[in-house]
């Protein structure tokens, strides 16, 4: 079972995609703040990150940083409530992440796109 690790302060968004990616039988873990995801990051082996780039204590931008040097082919979705600002989709582009998403989130199209990379690393 592939392990997906949603780094999430907003309840709503972590309700939605427990519900949607335990129904795609994926093995999920939450972190409700940077620190949190840091450390999980730190003691977990997840096989997808999913992280929000605003975040109380540590930022989603350090998040993707600190899982590509762990595992530089884990992959990384950002979300961002910033919209398509070319800065911050450069940035997270810049830093590993697969791809940036932004808010409102189009939850299957999440699905979709964790089960594309990972059909991709298994080939």
């Amino acid at each position: 079972m592939k392990k997906v690790l949603v780094i999430e302060d907003d309840k709503m968004i972590k309700t939605i995609l427990n519900h949607l990616l335990g129904k795609e039988g994926y093995c999920i873990d939450f972190a409700m703040d940077g620190e949190e995801g840091a450390r999980k990051l730190l003691h977990t082996d997840p096989d997808v990150v999913i992280t929000d780039i605003q975040l109380p204590h540590v930022s989603g931008m350090t998040l993707v940083t600190l899982s590509k040097k762990l595992n530089p082919n884990r992959p990384v979705f950002v979300v961002s409530s910033l919209g398509s600002e070319t800065e911050i989709v450069e940035e997270a582009l810049a830093q590993g992440a697969n791809e940036v998403l932004t808010k409102p989130i189009a939850f299957e199209d999440i699905a979709e796109k964790i089960r594309n990379v990972l059909l991709l690393e298994a080939v």
